[in-house]
């Protein structure tokens, strides 16, 4: 019986241990898609304890808490934090094989030396030891983060957004990583989101002059770009629900918005294709990458939308992606010659193969189409191994950009290591296999350049100006 989560964690042969050992252990973090707050790291955030380090914002331990039957009182409810923090102890036992329970496993380790088990007999003593840490030097936002060796960070920001703390960061030399914006313009793609929709184009109206068609749109999201781009920024982000696209004039329809008129399936494709080909046409004159997250449902549950609001752990797998109509929208920026470099991320693994094959399409001039990291639902054991498999198989494992953690806690940051393990097990299990010689010196560069350098190449990264 191995030990509980040691050194040689998902690590089973001689080999594996050495990849992962000299190799990927040690690698910087570019992490170039996460949720994590720009003004928390500015203040240099200090956390008084695990409830408000792991369970302020983490929808993965909510649901896992849900799903084991904690009262929501608990979970995003006024209950005391030591409370909230019991009632996730107790139920940790009950998450055999669930990922979360190696990543809070791995954070206890990582960031505070604890090795115990947490579970309710635990949970007062790794309680009082955290906050006792937590209340001490080298535990604030920053410190967490640089702990972790992260080089590069791109948070999520919507394109009204003042950047204030981005641009603060920016100027902050003390902090020894970069915090760099990404532009995510969701609320102008989905335009059947009346509300949210029409909210959006309010608050970017305030910022860049009044809108009141097309064009006026049109002008206020390149200007929001040019400031996103002072910013620092290098990354887009896209999340679709449904892939619609479709060809036509959106100007009638946008009209039609305007007056708060309802629009048709077509209608919405006319306008969500149109805006797609301009943004991605725009990053590509920028050399920004463009991230496209494919098939969520999102809040499903009303309860939980009423009481929380988006984010709360109500979203699951969704429809998978029409591939005619994606291979239709990167066939058409090919042909403009307006393709930027791009991701295709699924939640729905029937999407997998896919997507996989669908980059390979696009992969000239350098593997500018790439099929992305097991993401959000399919970021555990399974899934990280099939999209690794996928990419093996179908693509090129070597090329990878590696992973991201999606994440909303500053503790988040061993799932990179949980991607590696995973990676150098996989490689390991090749080599004692016989299916790829022990060739150490190009098995340990392709580890180090799909845990960072290949991001780096990819999003055109500088980090010289750092003390790194």
């Amino acid at each position: 019986m191995k030990p509980f989560m040691n050194e040689e964690f998902l690590l089973s042969t001689e080999t594996a241990s050495k990849l992962f050992h000299e190799y990927a252990e040690n690698c910087p973090i570019i992490d170039y898609h996460n949720h994590l707050s720009p003004q928390d790291i500015f203040k240099r955030r200090h956390y008084e304890n695990l409830t408000q380090l792991w369970l302020e914002g983490d929808h993965y331990k909510w649901r896992c808490m849900r799903v084991c039957g904690i009262p929501e009182k608990y979970i995003t409810g006024d209950a005391p934090e030591w409370e909230k923090f019991f009632r996730f102890a107790q139920i940790m036992p009950r998450l055999i094989g669930n990922p979360v329970y190696h990543w809070a496993h791995m954070e206890l380790q990582r960031y505070f030396g604890i090795n115990t088990p947490l579970n309710e007999e635990t949970a007062q003593d790794i309680w009082d030891k955290t906050c006792n840490m937590l209340s001490s030097e080298g535990f604030d936002a920053v410190s967490l983060l640089a702990k972790m060796q992260v080089k590069i960070l791109c948070t999520t920001d919507d394109p009204a957004d003042d950047l204030q703390w981005h641009l603060k960061l920016k100027a902050d030399s003390t902090i020894p990583f970069h915090t760099l914006p990404s532009f995510r313009p969701d609320r102008f793609l989905h335009i059947d989101q009346k509300v949210q929709w029409q909210t959006a184009i309010e608050q970017l109206a305030s910022r860049y002059g009044a809108i009141s068609d097309w064009q006026s749109m049109l002008s206020a999201l390149s200007k929001s770009l040019d400031f996103f781009c002072e910013a620092g920024c290098r990354v887009t982000d896209h999340g679709f629900i449904h892939f619609r696209y479709a060809n036509g004039d959106p100007l009638p329809v946008m009209q039609k918005a305007l007056a708060g008129e309802a629009l048709t399936e077509n209608e919405i494709a006319i306008y969500q294709g149109a805006l797609l080909r301009w943004l991605a046409g725009e990053y590509h004159r920028r050399e920004l990458a463009m991230q496209m997250h494919l098939g969520p449902i999102r809040n499903n549950s009303p309860k939980l939308f009423a009481s929380f609001g988006a984010d709360a752990g109500g979203d699951s797998i969704g429809a998978a992606t029409d591939p005619f109509l994606l291979s239709t929208f990167l066939s058409d920026m090919e042909r403009s010659d307006q393709l930027p470099k791009t991701i295709l991320y699924n939640l729905n693994p029937a999407d997998s193969a896919m997507l996989a094959t669908m980059a390979v399409n696009f992969a000239a001039d350098g593997a500018k189409v790439q099929y992305g990291a097991a993401w959000w639902l399919l970021d555990n054991i399974n899934g990280i191994n099939k999209q690794l498999d996928q990419l093996m198989e179908t693509g090129l494992l070597s090329g990878s950009v590696g992973m991201l953690t999606d994440s909303r806690a500053f503790t988040s940051f061993p799932r990179h290591e949980y991607f590696r393990r995973i990676l150098c097990n996989k490689l390991g299990k090749l080599v004692e296999n016989g299916e790829y010689p022990c060739d150490m010196k190009h098995l340990g560069k392709l580890v180090e350049d799909i845990c960072w350098q290949n991001a780096v190449h990819f999003f055109n990264f500088n980090i010289q100006d750092r003390k790194y």
